[in-house]
């Protein structure tokens, strides 16, 4: 086993596949919603994970769809919370952050950030920026960017934590540290990532920043 401490004044957390696995329930709502636009359902979730909703309605549906499209989808997953999970680790690593600085940044809108770490028993922090907050989501670094400023810290300094390509690319274009979880998506789709590990269950706060125990191969 080999121990990595990497050095930061906050860590900025992503939230859905990160910290919270709400896949059935974002699976459910894509497959009741699609029909409804001529829309593949499994193209649209394949580049789905990671990007706020309206982006991704985006890539198929013409401008002036695109903001009733969201709603909708976004009526059918607040519709409920069954199968919303903490994933393995998040509760025990963010009950220990105690006196190390740290922030979320969501592609989910409020309402539904909030219903999400409710139904997984995720405690919210301070500094919360969703997809309500920037004008444009991952893999642009506006979110990144926001979370730092407002916690008063170099983004170049901090540690990202993430599960997909599109939010890796966000901590990178911030300039972060980033650290990628395997809960949503293969290794080899996360090679941007500075460093891949399973789940947060390595990770242990540290008053210098994030430690994380690395099995060897």
């Amino acid at each position: 086993m080999t121990t990595l401490t990497l050095p930061c004044p906050a860590v900025l957390f992503d939230v859905d596949g990160t910290l919270v696995d709400s896949t059935p329930l974002v699976e459910r709502a894509a497959r009741q919603w699609a029909p409804d636009y001529d829309i593949d359902p499994d193209e649209f979730l394949a580049g789905a994970h990671g990007r706020r909703t309206s982006d991704r309605i985006a890539d198929f549906l013409p401008p002036e769809r695109v903001r009733a499209a969201t709603e909708h989808l976004d009526a059918l997953e607040a519709a409920g919370v069954d199968g919303v999970t903490a994933l393995p680790g998040a509760r025990e690593l963010l009950a220990a952050m105690g006196g190390l600085p740290w922030a979320v940044v969501t592609s989910m809108d409020p309402d539904q950030l909030k219903s999400r770490t409710g139904a997984a028993g995720i405690p919210l922090p301070e500094v919360v920026v969703t997809a309500s907050d920037v004008h444009v989501g991952k893999p642009d670094p506006a979110g990144y960017l926001l979370a730092a400023r407002r916690l008063g810290v170099d983004p170049r300094a901090c540690v990202v934590v993430e599960d997909a390509p599109a939010g890796v690319a966000a901590g990178r274009a911030a300039g972060a540290t980033v650290v990628a979880v395997t809960t949503s998506h293969d290794r080899a789709e996360l090679t941007a990532a500075d460093l891949i590990v399973a789940d947060l269950t390595p990770f242990t706060p540290v008053p210098e920043g994030l430690r994380i125990a690395i099995r060897d191969r």
